[in-house]
Order: structure tokens, then sequence, then C-alpha cells
């Protein structure tokens, strides 16, 4: 019976998280131009997405951002993952806190105190303020990643390989990125995924010159769900499923 509920109750949990999506999904495929009324099945709205120019210029933006922060996020957040495990220095536990408090701190409270330094600093908002700001929540989830599977490390490998003669550098390129390298691509596809459906902190650090996807939407989407939106939504969420899906199955086929 206890086994029954417990079934029933974890139904219903994922019955509220996925069945306003499988709705959007469903509505994309709808040849009515409203969503009040089903009219039948068309792909006509995914044949026009794409012709809109508008919207994948602002596509091709988000992507841009995302691939740039995510490659900085990955680079910088492997080599601070690599420091704090490998180097013990004053104030390593405080910086490593820090990283968790980044993470938990509200996304309003980031943009806004990037805006702040920004302005403080004189830079123009654009796209150099976005990559700046993605490149910044996107770090820690990279150092979290990357620093799970190096303490899992037997610290062996590198003392046999300082005993052989290896440098740093060839430590790091033979020995801890290979092994690490299924958390390093977890960790890139967790940043871009993350920069590329992010709307809070863009909202406060973008430029009216150069505008990114997420944003696009929530201003159209105001104004009304447009059809486009719908397939546009749903092409976003199953590549946002498929990346985190694969960085998932990535760090647990290496644990394995």
């Amino acid at each position: 019976m206890n086994q029954k509920l417990k079934q029933c109750y974890l139904t219903l949990v994922y019955l509220f998280l996925y069945l306003p999506i499988l709705a959007l999904i469903v509505y994309s495929f709808n040849s009515a131009k409203y969503a009040s009324t089903w009219k039948g099945a068309t792909l006509n709205w995914y044949l026009k997405l794409f012709d809109n120019e508008v919207l994948m210029e602002a596509m091709l933006n988000s992507v841009y951002v995302a691939v740039t922060s995510s490659v900085a996020a990955t680079a910088i957040g492997t080599l601070g993952a690599l420091a704090f495990y490998r180097y013990r220095f004053a104030g390593r536990k405080i910086l490593y806190t820090m990283v968790y408090s980044t993470m938990m701190s509200p996304d309003i409270v980031m943009g806004i105190s990037l805006l702040t330094m920004f302005i403080l600093l004189g830079i123009k908002t654009g796209f150099l303020t976005l990559a700046l700001a993605h490149i910044t929540f996107c770090l820690p989830f990279v150092i979290v990643t990357v620093y799970a599977r190096i303490s899992g490390f037997d610290p062996a490998i590198i003392d046999a390989a300082k005993d052989l003669g290896a440098g740093e550098f060839k430590i790091f390129r033979h020995i801890i990125l290979p092994m690490t390298a299924p958390a390093v691509a977890a960790g890139w596809l967790l940043s871009f995924t993350l920069s590329l459906d992010d709307v809070i902190v863009s909202f406060f650090v973008t430029g009216p010159d150069f505008e990114i996807l997420p944003l696009k939407i929530y201003s159209m989407v105001r104004l009304g769900v447009k059809p486009e939106v719908n397939a546009l939504c749903t092409l976003l969420f199953i590549f946002t499923l498929l990346s985190v899906m694969t960085a998932h199955f990535l760090v647990k086929e290496k644990n394995r």
C-alpha cells in the first residue's frame, strides 16, 4: 500500500511539472492561430519559425553568447577545480564556499549587482556584458562538476607521474585532462544550457543593440502567445533536455 501511495505521489508531482510543457508541445502543432481551440495538426508554425528573420537573429545571438561564455567558463572552472584539489592556500575553504553561495544567489540579485559593476566601470551593455555575466553564473557549476570528478582520483597516479619526471603541464595534459574529460564536457553542456535559457540576469545586462532569444520570447509572450513561440519553445525544451541527459550520461559512465 505504501509503495502504491509513493508511486501515485510521484506521478502527481511529475504531472504537475511536465503537463504544462506537454500542453505547449501539443499546441505547437495546432493549425489554429490561437491556442484556445484545436483545429487539427500542422507543421506550418515550425516552417514559419525558420522564416522569421527577427527570431533567427536573436537565436544566433543567443548561441554566440552561449558558446563564448560556456567555453570560457569551462576553461576557467576546470583550472579552478584543479587549484582547489591540488593546492592548499589561505582562504581555500572560504573561496570554495563562495562558489556554492554564487550558485544559490537569486538571479535578480546577481543581475542588479553585475549591472551596477558594469556602470561603475563604464562598460557599455551589449555582447561583452552578457558574456561576462553568463561566465559568472556558469562558472560555479563547472567548478563543482569537475571538482567532484577530480576528488575521486587516486593521488598515487599524480605522484607516480612526478617520480617519472613529468612536469605540471604534462600531468595536466596527459593524466588529469583525459580522466576529467567527461566531467569537463558535462560542465560545458550545463553552462551552454544555462546561458541559452537565462532571462533574469540577461534582462539587466543586455543592451538595446544586442537582443537574445529568451528576452525576445519574453517580449512576444507579453503581447500574446503566438504559435511560432510555441514551436520555438518546444525546440528549446528538446535541446535543453538532450543536453542535460547527455551531461548526466557522461558523468555517470565515467563514474562507473
